[in-house]
């Protein structure tokens, strides 16, 4: 059996960004909105590497995370921790898991999963024991069997939230094709390890929050869609969900986040107070002007006392002007 590690009493948040770009004004909210939440009900906030998909992280890019944070005020609790010195820990689940039946190996494709409407249909979780001990690791991926209807959450911040058909891929949710497949409430069979040999996003997550007594999860409206899923699994491996609150997310377009990939600008460390004066102005909180500070520590100290998850913006995402990301700022 695996072992079971229970939440904490105590608050405990978390802010875990990918070394794979610079800071940008997106993910400075989150981590922002996780500092403040952690911190107005006296809790820890804990930092956390996310740097299991090794080939898309830049060498470097951890350390300038960590001095941006600083820069802003933003001190964690505790050592960061790192997912890529963590394999050790997430294999002996795995290996568990599979010992115990409750996950298999699935030898499906990406086409081939197109063709069932965009959503996994379980078709290798019934293969005999012979069958799959035949099947080649470099050509599988792992799947963790989910018996369980997704269900509608409470979040902290954006109210209830009803499940919504999605699929999971490398750690990415997509709409599907053809939802009338399996029906918008049922839990696919989730991938635990990629065919690959990266664990996927799904499985760690779970793991490092369950190992760093994580039970509050501040983070943007591009993971809502996945949060029943994730609840899924965490019911499915027999650890306690955090509690989520879903924050809007920067965007230069309607549905074009800031992200890496749309090169948005990073983060300027000469400007902490104005940057997150910004921040609360985004999140709807009527804030005082920067002038009004003499440095970080007060002003955070000011975002802290006035912190409340009902005055947050209960929207999904809200426009930027474009010139934070540097996509609009290059020649065509």
């Amino acid at each position: 059996m695996l072992t079971l590690y229970f939440m904490h009493n105590t608050y405990v948040g978390r802010f875990a960004p990918s070394p794979s770009g610079q800071l940008h004004f997106g993910s400075l909210v989150t981590a922002v909105a996780s500092y403040l939440d952690a911190k107005h009900h006296g809790g820890k906030w804990l930092l956390r590497m996310e740097d299991i998909d090794e080939p898309r992280c830049i060498a470097g890019i951890d350390k300038d995370i960590l001095v941006t944070l600083e820069a802003h005020g933003l001190h964690w609790d505790d050592a960061v921790i790192y997912q890529s010195q963590q394999h050790t820990r997430y294999q002996a689940v795995l290996d568990a898991l599979i010992n115990e039946g409750r996950a298999y190996r699935c030898t499906c494709t990406r086409k081939q999963i197109k063709a069932m409407g965009g959503v996994y249909d379980g078709r290798c979780r019934d293969k005999s024991s012979a069958t799959l001990l035949a099947i080649d690791e470099e050509n599988s991926a792992i799947r963790l069997k989910l018996d369980t209807q997704l269900e509608a959450f409470n979040d902290v911040i954006m109210g209830v939230v009803e499940p919504q058909p999605v699929h999971v891929q490398n750690g990415s949710h997509h709409a599907l094709t053809n939802p009338a497949i399996y029906g918008s409430q049922q839990a696919e069979d989730v991938v635990l390890k990629r065919r690959d040999g990266l664990f996927s996003y799904n499985l760690v997550v779970i793991l490092d929050d369950v190992f760093q007594h994580v039970n509050h999860v501040i983070r943007g409206c591009d993971l809502i869609d996945v949060t029943p899923l994730q609840r899924a699994v965490y019911q499915a491996l027999g650890y306690d969900a955090p509690e989520y609150g879903h924050i809007p997310v920067a965007a230069v377009a309607p549905g074009r986040k800031l992200s890496k990939q749309n090169r948005a600008a990073p983060v300027d460390n000469k400007t902490p107070i104005e940057n997150i004066v910004r921040v609360m102005n985004f999140l709807g909180f009527s804030f005082p002007n920067a002038a009004a500070f003499d440095d970080v520590n007060t002003v955070l100290t000011e975002a802290i006392s006035l912190w409340n998850r009902k005055k947050v913006v209960k929207t999904p995402e809200i426009i930027v002007p474009q010139h934070e990301s540097t996509y609009y700022n290059e020649p065509l």
